[in-house]
């Protein structure tokens, strides 16, 4: 039975990815920081936890994230920028994916073909980003995906049939989008499936690209 891994399993999209890998047939492995005390603001955590499992995945999703700090909001300008609220954001959304890829090259097959997927944002693109603020926000996905797009080419030299990419799920009905009511919102479960069906159709010469949930190439 094909294995799948997927980090941030209690949140709304990793609950609706693991629903949906099982229902493909796979065996699901989840971690999550209400689980298992995995905390990306607290990198003492992250180590024992995937230290603690045992490959290869063929399917590996890092489904973690936050808009602001709790009780905290996306900058409107300039004059919001708030150091520890953007260090806490960069925390979760760039350094703990970074934190996570580190194991990638133990719990991904060498032999067979897997693609590791990690959720970053749309809003993340330095290239589309015409509107302005949420700065933390925006940077921490613009690193996020500039540190999937360079694992990617690493990991290629000892798994040449990995494909590793950052994916934009698009606006998810989950607690995390509750504020945000202006963009158009998908459930957890159809965005679960149109995540997953871009992956069924990626290979390793896909590997270091920026999709969406339709697959389409978001601009860096």
């Amino acid at each position: 039975m094909a294995r799948a891994l997927i980090i941030g399993a209690s949140g709304g999209i990793g609950a609706a990815l693991t629903g949906a890998l099982v229902d493909r047939g796979y065996q699901v492995t989840g971690l999550s920081r209400r689980r298992d005390g995995l905390d990306l603001t607290r990198p003492e955590t992250v180590d024992p936890c995937l230290s603690a499992l045992s490959g290869p995945f063929s399917r590996v999703i890092v489904a973690t994230g936050i808009l602001a700090p709790p009780g905290g909001r996306p900058e409107k300008s300039l004059s919001q920028i708030s150091a520890p609220a953007m260090a806490q954001v960069m925390a979760v959304n760039a350094i703990g994916p970074a934190l996570i890829l580190r194991h990638a090259p133990r719990l991904l097959p060498r032999d067979a073909r897997s693609v590791l997927g990690v959720l970053t944002a749309r809003v993340g693109s330095i290239g589309d980003n015409r509107l302005g603020g949420w700065y933390s926000y925006r940077a921490s996905k613009a690193a996020a995906n500039q540190i999937v797009h360079t694992a990617a080419i690493e990991i290629a030299r000892t798994h040449r049939q990995a494909c590793l990419v950052a994916l934009h799920p698009g606006t998810v009905a989950t607690p995390f989008t509750a504020d945000y009511t202006g963009h158009r919102r998908v459930t957890p479960d159809q965005a679960a499936r149109n995540l997953l069906d871009v992956m069924d159709g990626l290979g390793p010469g896909d590997s270091g690209r920026f999709l969406d949930w339709a697959g389409k190439e978001i601009p860096w």
